[in-house]
């Protein structure tokens, strides 16, 4: 099924400011990067975000989604809820992120899952963080300086 033939979704609602969306709407506008669930350092002097290869335990590298999205909060203490969080949220958010963009009111990228189909191009581009990261289980999370890395941003 095309994201825009569902029946809770309207045609072009990823045009649509963010606030106006419906559960449905908010839900298909996620490309399932799986980049939210990675874990992030920001910087106490100027603010700056920085990803680090390592995921949360509930991510699952095949799927590439997270193992138990609809307790995810429950589970995790500081999973949050991007819909609810406030706008900062979006400054912690990737640069290639939907709810980001359209919180900054910028289109979509020509990878998005929603305008080319499928999530092909966005294979292409790199952007989902797939089997490029290790789960938390597996390192000190002490350690998350030296994990840094810089994600494409297609």
């Amino acid at each position: 099924m095309s994201a825009t033939q569902g029946s809770d979704l309207r045609p072009k609602f990823w045009d649509l400011p963010l606030a106006s969306l419906n559960e449905a709407e908010w839900e298909a506008l996620c490309d399932r990067c799986g980049r939210c669930c990675l874990h992030k350092l920001q910087d106490e002097e100027d603010n700056q975000v920085y990803f680090t290869d390592v995921v949360c335990r509930l991510f699952d590298v095949k799927s590439g989604g997270c193992s138990d999205y609809a307790n995810r909060r429950e589970q995790i203490e500081d999973c949050l809820s991007i819909r609810n969080a406030g706008v900062d949220v979006y400054a912690c958010l990737p640069l290639t992120c939907a709810y980001r963009l359209r919180h900054e009111n910028q289109p979509l990228p020509s990878w998005h899952p929603l305008l080319a189909g499928d999530t092909r191009l966005m294979q292409v581009a790199g952007i989902r963080i797939g089997k490029q990261v290790v789960s938390e289980d597996q390192v000190d999370v002490s350690d998350l300086e030296e994990r840094i890395i810089a994600w494409v941003e297609a």
